[in-house]
């Protein structure tokens, strides 16, 4: 039986930066949401080490696409062999690896390999159309990652995390319905002007929120002025977490990623929104005015985005304790 044609290839481009980060940033694939623009979400299944599985979420040509990867880490090589697959196409394989070799003082020279067989009649729409098209995408990919590799020396300026809390007295489901119906929130937080969700799967929704963005400190972007800003929200109500990415965060963000949790306990829950962003520093002084400085935007991005975090909470909050609320005094309680 003749062997089926495959597409091949290699690209390499250098990155100034030295290889044990490049090759770090390579290794720690639950980061990439923050770091590569495409990626939205990438869980880690298991890991021995050296051998590991992640489930990824990509978002590209206004699609969400899940794989699974399989790859083997070599640190004292710097490389990193992967397969990846797309569970609903199990034809589409890609195989290939990253390697990453100095090139002098403080650079590498960074080279991906594919190679996947010829895409079957029933491939997706969205995967790598023939050689060019591979090629496309081996192109991009490392283009994404010299530019988050060449920020390696201020990423500790850069990044920024942080978590609000609340706990809540009532049922997880209530909480979690309040969080997942954001077509809602216009009517019910003030921070939401208006909403459009997209939903091409269950759980997995494509979202414009009017947030009033430009008009309270942040850059809307190209088109001057909109104030809607896309996200991407993969919802798992099993595990109580939605996690969302903004597609094109207003300046001075580059990346926006993060995750609503319910932890439950024995009386009730306890509701986290968790934040990680990236600053783009040439949109520093657009945003936030001549001078500015990393740490402004660091304390200006973690006031809006948390007190739009504790509106949401404190909505959800109520939405959840009403109900209870209601039971009690029905039943002759306080109320309290």
């Amino acid at each position: 039986m003749p062997s089926q044609p495959v597409r091949s290839v290699r690209r390499t481009v250098r990155v100034a930066a030295p290889a044990h980060v490049v090759y770090g940033m390579l290794a720690d694939a639950p980061r990439w949401p923050v770091l590569l623009p495409s990626y939205v979400h990438v869980e880690r299944m298991d890991f021995d080490g050296a051998r590991e599985t992640l489930l990824a979420w990509e978002f590209q040509d206004g699609r969400v696409r899940s794989s699974r990867l399989r790859r083997t880490l070599r640190p004292q090589a710097h490389r990193v062999d992967f397969e990846q697959d797309d569970p609903a196409w199990p034809g589409d394989t890609v195989a290939g690896s990253w390697s990453v070799e100095p090139d002098g003082a403080g650079r590498s020279l960074v080279t991906l390999w594919q190679q996947t067989p010829n895409a079957p009649a029933n491939a997706p729409a969205n995967a790598p159309a023939g050689p060019d098209g591979l090629d496309a995408d081996a192109a991009g990919r490392l283009a994404r990652l010299r530019e988050a590799a060449e920020r390696w020396d201020r990423l500790d300026e850069l990044l920024l995390a942080f978590e609000e809390r609340m706990r809540i007295e009532g049922p997880a489901e209530l909480v979690y319905d309040f969080l997942y119906r954001v077509e809602d929130w216009p009517e019910l937080l003030p921070h939401v002007d208006g909403s459009s969700v997209r939903e091409d799967r269950p759980g997995t929704q494509v979202v414009v929120l009017d947030t009033g963005a430009a008009g309270a400190g942040f850059t809307a972007g190209p088109d001057d002025g909109a104030a809607g800003f896309e996200t991407v929200r993969l919802c798992f109500p099993h595990a109580g977490r939605i996690v969302f990415k903004e597609t094109a965060p207003p300046a001075p963000l580059t990346a926006h990623s993060g995750e609503w949790s319910l932890v439950p306990d024995e009386s009730g829950l306890t509701v986290v929104c968790a934040h990680r962003m990236l600053l783009g520093e040439e949109s520093l002084e657009a945003a936030l005015g001549a001078g500015a400085l990393p740490v402004d935007a660091r304390r200006q991005v973690r006031e809006r985005l948390g007190r739009e975090s504790r509106q949401t909470l404190l909505l959800a909050k109520w939405h959840a304790e009403s109900p209870v609320r209601r039971l009690r005094q029905g039943r002759g309680g306080s109320g309290r």
